[in-house]
């Protein structure tokens, strides 16, 4: 989605897309976490770019709940009734995280991508009915 050296003028066109609901998650002013929505049909969205702001806050539950908060937010401003997302298996907290969610892997791709001499595998997980 965003090319390096990112820039305000790519996020600021990437969230200005009809199929791209941004959602940030504060605790008063302190601004926790990051996700979007994004829609693939009338029906089914895809949770991206899910991101706990930084460590002082990582392992306190906060992702689950941005995460709910995504579902919830797409169930009804969106009758969504599917919810998918990718993410990488060696991830065990946010595997751990959408799975206590109900998500279920539903695909994986072996070796997508490459970091440092190691290859990533990645896992398609979803959620029905909502």
């Amino acid at each position: 989605v965003y090319k390096y050296p990112l820039t305000i003028k790519q996020i600021t066109a990437h969230v200005s897309k009809a199929e791209v609901t941004p959602l940030m998650l504060r605790d008063n002013e302190l601004e926790i976490g990051y996700i979007e929505l994004h829609r693939e049909s009338e029906s089914t969205y895809r949770l991206c770019r899910v991101l706990i702001a930084d460590e002082s806050v990582r392992g306190k539950g906060y992702g689950k709940v941005l995460v709910n908060l995504a579902i919830d937010h797409a169930k009804k401003a969106f009758n969504a009734t599917t919810i998918n997302l990718a993410v990488f298996e060696h991830n065990q907290n946010a595997v751990n995280c959408y799975q206590s969610l109900g998500f279920n892997v539903i695909r994986k791709e072996a070796g997508l991508r490459s970091f440092n001499g190691d290859r990533w595998n990645l896992l398609y997980m979803e959620l029905n009915n909502i």
